[in-house]
């Protein structure tokens, strides 16, 4: 790969505009290709909590979860919820509680490999030490601004 500046110039590149660009790029190409099998990066979430939990998680443990991802411009999570129920892959019972249909437990399947195979995208060339020393990089940043993060 050809980068943008030689190692002495990089040093001095802004954190701040590649860490954007990277997370840019990543979300948008995760919800072009989930876009392309007829979902969202939030109902890949929400089927996600929801497959093979036991016991079957309510509403409000699922938003709860996922509400730590409104930074990436989710709004409403109970209507992606309820477009999961309205396409037949998700029921509610009237405690609350969500489980997959048959037709959602085909669909996340098909969202799981979807998923898989954009992180063998994300991930080709780059070891699994470099990826480790990447996040704890990034987690440091973090740190070191007063910053909070999160993720399960």
């Amino acid at each position: 790969m050809e980068y943008s500046h030689n190692d002495a110039e990089l040093v001095r590149q802004p954190i701040g505009y590649w860490s954007r660009a990277a997370s840019d790029a990543v979300v948008t190409r995760i919800r072009a290709v989930l876009a392309g099998i007829g979902t969202t990066q939030p109902q890949a979430w929400i089927l996600g909590r929801i497959a093979g939990a036991e016991p079957p998680p309510t509403r409000e443990a699922v938003t709860g979860v996922l509400s730590g991802y409104a930074v990436a411009g989710i709004d409403d999570l109970d209507e992606e919820i309820d477009s999961t129920i309205a396409r037949g892959w998700v029921t509610q019972d009237p405690d609350g509680h969500l489980e997959l249909t048959a037709l959602g437990q085909d669909f996340s399947a098909r969202v799981a490999e979807t998923q898989a195979e954009l992180w063998q995208e994300r991930h080709r060339g780059i070891s699994d030490e470099e990826y480790v020393i990447t996040l704890k990089v990034l987690q440091r940043f973090v740190h070191n601004t007063g910053g909070q993060a999160w993720h399960q």
